[in-house]
């Protein structure tokens, strides 16, 4: 089970450790090409019972309950990107001298001789709106492509699966990487770096470094973000990066780009990186206007999106023409309803404080609805940033007294509404709460800055919640 593809499943010993979205199309695929697949899984729920029915019906070995003991006869395990290195069976699994594999790890090895290459994203932000407008781009150029990964279609699926593809769009998370030692995309980007996750990594320079993997043996380019600042920068990632001969590292910026780079030039976003004579000449891509919505983050997503796209040798009018025809998903930045002068924004989807930051930047007079599950991060930046713009806080979830103790470090005068209740009528109060504190002309934006398990399943429901409660307010 070392560096090279295997070709021969048959009775191989494999552990699968989580059920879950990526372990059980894992444990079907293994299961498919002859291996003896035992899956284990730390919860014991209705959820996790039904999972373990549908695969023990296929002739799949199922462990409820036990994730930390090493199945005797392991040969490899593949786990499901959230489990965290520090755990037990990972422990066990070295001691043993049994490699450990990603889902996506799992997917590059499993890929035929005629495989469609990889245009790989990662980021602490802005990774799944880049990988849909790459796909948008692709497919304008009349490729056969899919955005995959933490999105849309199954790796395991889009390699396994019957249909054709010509490139693949794949989102990649720092988790994914970190369990992906043999991954090579034809060419990479990674988006931005903040704080986040920092409880799984340990560090921000294990974080920097398993989202700098995505860069390893590029073959064309290496996307990095000219604008940021902070270090590790993602231009230090490429500069450590080992890529292929002749792979180039191409900027992308909201100013005019430089040689080499992707940028803005009086409302147009112009290539001076895939063009003859990039020291004179420049392309025109795209306008502002056609990048939906237009606030600077999701300019720099359509850039690092065309520079991909542009990478793979896509025409400059399909970067057009896929980025009009993009449309952003549900609970980012989305408008809810204006209800007596006051603008309702839904960025449920800003679950850490990088992305809660890019929607703040986005309003001027806001009344902000914030917390959740912290992971491990802390908030006086984000205040200290927003404190001139805040009308109001109102704070929900577990670890809302972050944000209040950050509000009374940088923003004492901002008036704060603490809501202890965790119960499914907490959002509608939060809501009329923030209504109270809102003038005309406000913004009151949900961009929690933390996770929404807590309260809610996921992100999704956390918004839905959010426009239900505007919904009541407008009746």
């Amino acid at each position: 089970m070392g560096s090279g593809q295997v070709t021969d499943w048959q009775g191989k010993h494999v552990t699968v450790a989580g059920l879950g979205v990526s372990g059980v199309p894992a444990a079907r695929a293994l299961h498919g090409l002859g291996a003896e697949v035992t899956v284990v899984n730390d919860g014991d729920d209705a959820r996790a019972r039904e999972q373990a029915a549908e695969l023990e019906a296929l002739g799949v070995t199922v462990r409820l309950g036990d994730g930390e003991t090493l199945p005797d006869g392991t040969e490899l395990i593949v786990t499901a990107p959230g489990w965290r290195p520090d755990k037990p069976l990972f422990a066990a699994a070295d001691r043993a001298g049994v490699p450990v594999w990603g889902d996506v790890e799992l997917a590059w090895r499993l890929r035929g001789p005629d495989a469609a290459p990889w245009l790989a994203v990662t980021g602490t932000n802005g990774k799944t709106t880049t990988v849909q407008m790459l796909a948008s781009i692709l497919e304008a150029a009349g490729l056969r492509t899919a955005a995959v990964g933490n999105i849309g279609v199954s790796l395991l699926d889009a390699v396994l699966g019957e249909e054709p593809y010509d490139v693949l769009a794949v989102e990649l998370s720092s988790y994914q990487l970190h369990w992906a030692p043999s991954l090579r995309a034809h060419s990479a980007a990674v988006l931005n770096l903040a704080p986040d996750h920092l409880d799984w990594h340990g560090s921000m320079e294990a974080y920097a470094r398993d989202k700098g993997r995505v860069y390893e043996g590029n073959r064309v380019a290496c996307v990095y973000n000219a604008d940021a600042t902070g270090k590790p920068s993602t231009e230090d990632l490429v500069r450590e990066a080992d890529v292929e001969e002749g792979c180039r590292a191409v900027g992308f910026t909201l100013g005019a780009p430089g040689p080499s780079q992707l940028g803005v030039v009086e409302g147009i976003l112009v290539d001076r990186a895939f063009v003859e004579n990039r020291q004179r000449n420049a392309q025109e891509l795209a306008e502002v206007s056609d990048v939906n919505p237009p606030a600077p983050h999701n300019i720099a997503n359509a850039l690092a999106a065309a520079a991909l796209a542009r990478a793979y040798g896509v025409p400059a009018s399909a970067v057009r023409d896929g980025l009009r025809a993009f449309t952003p998903d549900a609970h980012r930045i989305a408008h809810v309803a204006d209800v007596d002068g006051v603008t309702y924004i839904d960025d449920s989807k800003a679950t850490n404080t990088h992305a809660a930051e890019a929607s703040l930047a986005a309003c001027d007079s806001i009344v902000w609805i914030a917390g959740g599950l912290a992971k491990g991060a802390t908030f006086d930046e984000l205040v200290g940033g927003a404190a001139k713009r805040l009308r109001g806080a109102v704070l929900i979830g577990r670890d809302r007294a972050l944000i209040r103790e950050a509000l009374a470090r940088h923003a004492p005068e901002v008036p704060v509404v603490d809501l202890g209740r965790t119960d499914t009528g907490a959002m509608l109060q939060a809501v009329q709460e923030a209504q109270r504190l809102a003038r005309p002309g406000d913004t009151v934006l949900l961009a929690p800055a933390c996770a929404s398990m807590d309260m809610f399943a996921n992100y999704n429901k956390r918004g839905d919640a959010f426009a239900q409660a505007v919904r009541e307010l407008g009746a």
